[in-house]
């Protein structure tokens, strides 16, 4: 089954302990298509400049990515510049222009609107409400959102909530927008919103899932090539996300199989700056480190 994606597409100037790539392909839209192509087809919905290139439209087509949705708007594309520290744990953002995108109002093409996995990529709840409303009855629905939301429209994101199958955040994130320093405590309290499931994102430290059903968690698959993180927790919702609509089921246990898949995806796209990670990466590889991950877990 087919995935919509409504989020970014950037050019990103990224400096980690690794080196520094400038103007290279990002967004959240661009890493979330690329992890959920290995498992099912994604159209994406989003908004570039006029200085965007055909080049760029080709590596995600190439991956069967449909860019119907993809809207081109005068002037530039939006940009994202950002520093990481010596220990890739925290960045620091060093410039934004949002540009086309600043303005950006999603329209879901009518051939888009039965697709029954959707996922909201981070944008203001509003927008994200707005986007839900133009599709006809989705199957599963996963949401991102950040610190700026939760902190200027609560309200707006609470009442998305229950409109919403997952969750996908990070630990600072839950524990913001909860005030619960415990992270199984600030994810029940939001399944008390509506949501079926929460994935918290951890960096280094792996994930957490938090359903109705049960609880998992996961560690950080090792990487020992490094090279920048940047899309890792969008192409973590694209593993997980793309393996659930190509299932077609969205158990509990297969939850938990996706929450294995997004972290197998992830460690891929922190291997290389912008989408080079995923350079020769094909399914069979994928499952190659799925297998050997399942492995490490094994007790």
């Amino acid at each position: 089954m087919s995935v919509v994606v409504v989020g970014s597409l950037a050019f990103d100037t990224v400096t980690t302990p690794k080196g520094k790539a400038t103007d290279v392909l990002g967004g959240s839209a661009t890493y979330f298509s690329v992890a959920a192509s290995y498992f099912a087809p994604v159209r994406l919905v989003g908004v570039v400049g006029e200085d965007f290139p055909e080049a760029h439209r080709r590596v995600l087509a190439d991956r069967r990515v449909d860019l119907e949705g993809l809207e081109t708007k005068p002037g530039r594309t939006f940009r994202w510049e950002g520093a990481y520290s010596a220990d890739m744990n925290s960045r620091e953002t060093v410039s934004v222009e949002l540009n086309a995108f600043g303005q950006f109002e999603p329209t879901i093409p009518s051939g888009y609107r039965d697709t029954p996995y959707v996922f909201l990529a981070n944008a203001s709840p509003r927008t994200q409400a707005k986007v839900l409303g133009q599709m006809a009855r989705p199957r599963f629905v996963v949401a991102d959102t950040m610190d700026l939301w939760i902190e200027t429209q609560r309200e707006d994101l609470t009442a998305l909530l229950r409109k919403v199958d997952l969750l996908v955040v990070n630990d600072h994130e839950l524990r913001q927008f909860t005030r619960e320093g415990n992270l199984f405590r600030g994810a029940r309290e939001v399944l008390g919103l509506g949501p079926r499931a929460v994935a918290v994102k951890k960096g280094e430290h792996g994930s957490l899932l938090v359903s109705r059903d049960g609880v998992s968690m996961l560690p950080a698959y090792p990487v020992e090539s490094l090279v920048d993180p940047t899309g890792a927790g969008d192409a973590f919702a694209g593993g997980l996300l793309g393996y659930l609509a190509e299932r077609g089921q969205t158990q509990y246990s297969d939850l938990r199989r996706g929450l294995a898949y997004g972290t197998v995806v992830a460690s891929f796209a922190v291997q290389g700056f912008s989408l080079d990670g995923f350079k020769g990466v094909d399914r069979a590889l994928i499952e190659e480190r799925l297998d050997r991950f399942a492995a490490m877990i094994a007790f």
